[in-house]
């Protein structure tokens, strides 16, 4: 055996301690900034409409369609004194749609979303994430420009742009689980793979109040603005992406030596060398019980998400009664809780790993249930809360939405457990399957609720959710693992030819991997 400074060589093994390895300024934590920068453009140019529908739509008009709605709500909150819900012609909305309508809208983008997450794996495996995540938020930038044009012509087109969007926007996470396969190290992967969706949150909490300010004080109407904001954002982060991003350490530009060796050798036994003739092991990732863990897990979980992501500023305007202004603000604030639980939970999961409290799999198992039980009782309770009780449906929507956010230390980082070398595109398997729940679970609450928007009826909506949340987690805790699966093990053969390289690389270029500097993406 062999040790030289960083390195321990043992039989052509090289392995280099994490800790001689910046993190702070390295290129994988810059990888992570700008990719959480760009999930928050994902989520700006997804969840824009959910608050803008609300200023969009002539309210007035179509309570007059349906005045057993309005006599029913009003009977309901007549007591509170904290109703503070506005005429929707001060917004300027003039576009009829009834509650049918609007959630038809809001459930197109999810028609899209379903189609292009599998192939968007597959190519991601194949060429690299980079360009299918900049193609993607290219067209996504465009496609949210047009909206407002399009849904003064008729909602058909709103469809139809939606449905493009939704495509789009869904092939962004198995492009980016793709590029984590490559670039994450395994002790590392949770709290940067996580802090990377994390700008999810982040982008709600922005979208909601901008949306609901734009909605009333904006240009070009009021709500146009929201779109023609977002959409330019969106371009300009695609730029900045387009220049600094690559798909792996190996074709990076500004990483110093030790990182990338540290990267590379750490996930040796599951890179691809060819990627443009891998064999994707098709029938073992669907007979596998752990793929179908993630798969039931990601359904229940967008189930929950999606009901409260598209009808959160409505279940605010109309049962809670605030006004649009106060609704972006408020329906923020599950989000701001939200991001913060991810982060933490990141990083509690990596540090109960890297000292051996738990394992790999027991962490990815207890991070999801508590994601979806305690979040399904606080739904159960906000379902006994009036518009009376603002103060406490707001708290508790704060705590079913937030505590959701540890989940993303478990079943969401577990692709790349099991499979690293696969991770995009068994992300795209199970969120494409998951995202059937996106167009299903608003037409699900339209109809439940059309009738009247009352307490009774959103007690309905959540104890459907909290019911499918419990489901998820039991089937995730019996039949997920931690460990990476024999059909993903695609790499020894390079993993050994790499290992002689660096045995015969190591004493002369010791000190040039000591010196490089590390630099941000």
């Amino acid at each position: 055996m062999a040790k030289s400074g960083s390195f321990d060589v043992t039989e052509n093994h090289v392995h280099i301690n994490s800790k001689d390895v910046p993190f702070w300024l390295s290129s994988r934590l810059g990888l992570a900034v700008i990719g959480f920068l760009g999930f928050i453009n994902v989520y700006a140019v997804r969840v824009n409409l959910s608050v803008a529908i609300v200023c969009m739509v002539n309210h007035t008009a179509i309570q007059k369609q349906s005045d057993n709605m309005t006599n029913i709500v009003a009977s309901e909150c007549e007591a509170s004194s904290n109703n503070t819900s506005v005429d929707s012609n001060e917004l300027g909305g003039y576009l009829e749609w009834d509650k049918t309508i609007q959630g038809t809208i809001l459930g197109s983008f999810f028609w899209g979303y379903l189609v292009g997450q599998v192939p968007a794996g597959w190519i991601a495996t194949r060429f690299g994430g980079k360009w299918v995540f900049a193609i993607t938020m290219l067209i996504a930038s465009v496609a949210t420009v047009l909206t407002p044009v399009l849904a003064d012509v008729h909602y058909a087109s709103l469809i139809a742009i939606r449905v493009i969007l939704g495509i789009v926007t869904g092939m962004t996470f198995p492009a980016m689980h793709t590029i984590w396969g490559k670039w994450a190290p395994p002790l590392e992967r949770t709290k940067l793979i996580t802090f990377t969706y994390a700008g999810a949150q982040v982008g709600i909490v922005i979208t909601f109040p901008l949306s609901g300010v734009l909605c009333k004080y904006g240009f070009a109407g009021g709500w146009p603005s929201v779109f023609y904001v977002t959409g330019v954002v969106c371009f300009i982060w695609t730029i900045f992406w387009i220049l600094l991003v690559s798909d792996d350490p190996a074709n990076h530009k500004r990483i110093s030596h030790i990182e990338k060796e540290y990267i590379m050798s750490s996930l040796k036994t599951s890179r691809v060398s060819d990627k443009k003739h891998i064999s994707v092991p098709w029938l073992s990732i669907f007979m596998s019980l752990p793929v179908w863990a993630i798969i039931v897990a990601n359904v229940a979980s967008d189930w929950g998400a999606y009901t409260l992501l598209t009808n959160i500023p409505t279940y605010i305007n109309e049962v809670l009664r605030f006004d649009i202004t106060s609704n972006g603000f408020v329906s923020a604030l599950p989000y701001i809780a939200f991001w913060a639980v991810i982060n933490i939970g990141g990083w509690l999961a990596d540090s109960l790993r890297n000292k051996e409290y738990l394992s790999t799999g027991v962490t990815r198992k207890v991070f999801t249930a508590f994601g979806k039980i305690v979040p399904a009782l606080m739904l159960i309770g906000l379902g006994y809360v009036d518009c009376s009780q603002s103060g406490l449906a707001i708290g508790l929507l704060v705590f079913a939405v937030s505590l959701t956010g540890t989940q993303y230390s478990g079943f969401l980082v577990n692709h790349v457990d099991i499979a690293p070398a696969f991770a995009g595109i068994l992300f795209g398997i199970s969120n494409s399957l998951a995202s059937v729940t996106g167009f299903i679970s608003p037409v699900v609450v339209g109809v439940i609720t059309e009738s009247g928007q009352t307490r009774a009826e959103w007690q309905i909506v959540f104890y459907i959710a909290a019911a499918i949340y419990i489901f998820g987690a039991t089937f995730f805790v019996i039949f997920a693992s931690g460990d990476l699966q024999p059909w993903a093990e695609v790499g020894e053969l390079e993993s050994k030819s790499r290992e002689v390289e660096l045995t015969a690389d190591v004493n002369g270029e010791e000190q040039e991997m000591l010196s490089d500097n590390n630099e941000l993406v």
